[in-house]
């Protein structure tokens, strides 16, 4: 529960490592593990609430595509763009995720977080510097969950939702072990299309390979190591700088060690 978390981090020890995780869909883990404590949020911060004026609280642990069925349920939107987001409600504000044009911060009214010490406080957008896949906020705090306004008697449908989850799977190589979108696409442009065009598609290193479905997706053949992706990532940045002169950045999260030689 949420009130175990909070107990847990008070008598956490303040120098061991912690890293959160929700879905881990952006998330690469390097061969040699992480060293320290691992928090799921998952199964635990998955509450959702409805409250008044079209507002709606969750759990940092609530899946979106969960959160998007609920508003549309209750005539809530825009929400349907959570559908396209294969993460959780923690995650998605960790990155300020988003899809089919909508970003999760577009909704927030606050957030509740807790710091390394077990300390619980609300916070406001304000206190937080929000861009493309990317929040900046105050350090060593981490998110419990949200409140977000939404317009009331949305004209939404359950189809609609269905309808962008169909879209995703005809665009995305879902189904097969990748750790999503790999990159930001960059002002203006795509990262797919700059990896496809240079030439990238089907291209591989051990058991990594850029996805022939979506170049900006990088699938696990079955035998790949984290270094063999890490290893493609880094490849492809530097083709697509040579051929397009462009710097991808990164839109997965890398943690852990490397193994020693």
């Amino acid at each position: 529960t949420r009130e175990d978390l909070i107990e847990f981090m008070q008598i956490l020890e303040p120098d061991t490592p912690l890293c959160w995780v929700g879905l881990g869909s952006n998330l690469l883990v390097r061969d040699g593990g992480i060293r320290g404590v691992v928090i799921a949020v998952q199964d635990a911060l998955s509450g959702i609430e409805n409250l008044d004026a079209g507002r709606v609280a969750a759990g940092a642990g609530v899946a979106c595509t969960v959160f998007a069925r609920h508003c549309v349920r209750q005539n809530l939107g825009p929400a349907e763009f959570f559908a396209g987001i294969p993460g959780t409600i923690g995650g998605a504000l960790a990155m300020n995720a988003g899809a089919f044009g909508g970003e999760t911060w577009e909704q927030v009214e606050s957030v509740d977080v807790v710091d390394r010490q077990g300390n619980v406080r609300t916070r406001t957008p304000a206190d937080y510097t929000v861009s493309y896949r990317q929040v900046d906020g105050p350090a060593n705090e981490w998110f419990l969950g949200a409140t977000f306004v939404f317009d009331e008697n949305y004209d939404t449908s359950m189809d609609k939702v269905k309808a962008l989850v169909n879209e995703r799977k005809e665009k995305q190589p879902l189904g097969l072990p990748s750790c999503g979108s790999v990159f930001r696409n960059p002002p203006g442009d795509h990262a797919a299309r700059l990896i496809d065009t240079s030439g990238l598609k089907g291209f591989g290193i051990g058991g990594a390979v850029v996805s022939d479905k979506h170049a900006n997706f990088i699938i696990n053949k079955g035998s790949a190591s984290a270094a063999d992706i890490e290893a493609l990532i880094e490849h492809v940045q530097t083709v697509v700088r040579d051929q397009h002169g462009v710097e991808l950045q990164r839109e997965v999260h890398i943690v852990g060690e490397r193994l020693s030689n």
